[in-house]
Formats: structure tokens, sequence, C-alpha cells
């Protein structure tokens, strides 16, 4: 069932929100070589509890940790480790915070040291993707609207577009209704929601630089590109209003997330 928010609770999103957008500017500082995966999770959760909120992530169908960090071929539901951040890695931080019961969902791709210009291309048109799907939150718009803008970014760039994994509605669970696509299926045109005020949703695409096919590791968790090759992942939680989109999970909607230079190849 979808349902709609209003105002009041909007507000205490944002607050889970604001303590995102702390945890990703805590990612500039530590995400370098050197650093393992479990101190990015252990920090990102000391962060969280003494913000007086909860990870939504931690013991969620028994995952074990509180973010989910996906590095290179890995696309999304990466468990932090042992595994050491090199220079050159692509690497995805996706978190949650509940706040009063009300959660924000949000994810940024990191370049680890200096990276190649295709990861950092890979990068920035996910973020762009993101972007437009945003920017297609409108009132009146559809589902359509959002998948269309973002997958027309994705083949644009002629990467693969993650199929498998979408956006979601959000509130006081982690996952609603409705599902939000990153392009254009029969399944979604056959349920295309009118977007209206009060609607809240997370918008994450997931592109590849190969193929579009996953696959899920043995851990029953992690979830990597078929070829081997790099992904990227970038989200929000936007609540749809009559002034536009609002933008729970950044600063303000100028925010730049993806702003890099890539290393030389000379």
């Amino acid at each position: 069932m979808v349902t709609f928010k209003s105002k009041s609770e909007i507000a205490k999103m944002r607050t889970a929100g604001e303590v995102i957008v702390r945890i990703f500017e805590l990612c500039e500082r530590i995400v370098k070589p050197g650093v393992s995966t479990r101190e990015v999770d252990t920090q990102v959760e000391t962060l969280i509890r003494d913000s007086g909120n909860r990870p939504s992530f931690k013991g969620y169908m028994g995952y074990p940790a509180s973010i989910c960090a996906s590095v290179n071929e890995e696309v999304v539901h990466g468990i932090p480790g042992d595994r050491v951040l090199r220079d050159g890695d692509l690497f995805t931080v996706d978190v949650g915070v509940i706040h009063q019961g009300w959660h924000a969902d949000a994810a940024r791709s990191y370049a680890v040291g200096s990276i190649s210009s295709e990861r950092a291309q890979l990068a920035q048109a996910t973020a762009d993707g993101l972007n437009a799907g945003i920017n297609a939150c409108q009132v009146g718009h559809r589902l359509s609207h959002i998948a269309r803008a973002v997958e027309a970014e994705g083949r644009r760039h002629q990467f693969g577009v993650v199929e498998q994994y979408v956006g979601h509605g959000i509130g006081t669970a982690l996952h609603e209704e409705p599902q939000v696509p990153n392009l254009v299926t029969p399944a979604l045109m056959r349920n295309d929601l009118v977007l209206r005020p009060g609607l809240v949703l997370a918008i994450e695409p997931m592109f590849n630089l190969g193929t579009a096919e996953t696959r899920t590791k043995s851990d029953g968790w992690t979830v990597v590109t078929k070829d081997g090759r790099c992904s990227a992942h970038f989200e929000d939680t936007v609540a749809i209003t009559d002034d536009g989109p609002e933008v729970l999970t950044r600063r303000s909607a100028n925010d730049r997330i993806w702003n890099v230079t890539p290393r030389s190849t000379s």
C-alpha cells in the first residue's frame, strides 16, 4: 500500500536525513587508501547512535552492519569487513537512519585516492541520473517520468542500467510501496503511479561499466556485476511537494554529490 506523509512526519524524516548528511561529510574525511570497510562502518554507527538515532540496516532481515560497503564490482549490499580500500577504488556507502520511528536512506560513491577517468565518468553519470530522477519528481508526473529520466543518463553514456535493484517508497518502514525502477519496464507501465504531495521516495540508480547483469555472492548479500567490471550507486530520499521535490538527505538541492578529477592517463 502506498502511503502519503504529513508535514510533521516528513519533518522527522528530514531530521534523519540531516544525520545522513553528517555521515557523508564524515566519509569524505575518512575514506582513503589503507582504511578498511569495517572501520568506516564502525565510525558511521558511532555517529548515528551518538546523535540519539538508530541505524536502519543493522539487523534488517539479518543484515550484520550499519552501512552497505560496496567496492568496485560490488553493486550493492556489500558487507563491511577486513577489505582495505586501495588507491583507485570506487567505494559506495549506502546508509539508513531511523529518527523517532521514521527512516531516511541514501548512498554515495567515493573515489579512493586517485581514480581512472573511466570510473570517474561512471560515477558522474550515475550522480547525474539521480539528479535527473529527482528533477522529475513533480506533482502530476508519474513514476515512469523518474525511471525514464534516470535511464536516459545511463543509456546516453552506454553504461549498464541495473534492473534487478530499484528505489522504493520509505517512511516508518525502510522499504515501502511503490517500487521506483531505474528504467521503464512493461511492469512499471501497468502500475504507473501519479506523484502526489506527501509521497516520499528513495531514488537510487546503479550504473555499471559493462553489463547490467548481476549475481549474488555466497554470503547471500553482496551483489556484484556479472562481468566483474565496476559499478556506481547514488541515492537520496525525496519528498514530493507542491513546490517541487525536497531532497531530505542533502543540505540543499544544489549540493554536488560527485566532483572528482580523475588521475591523468599520460
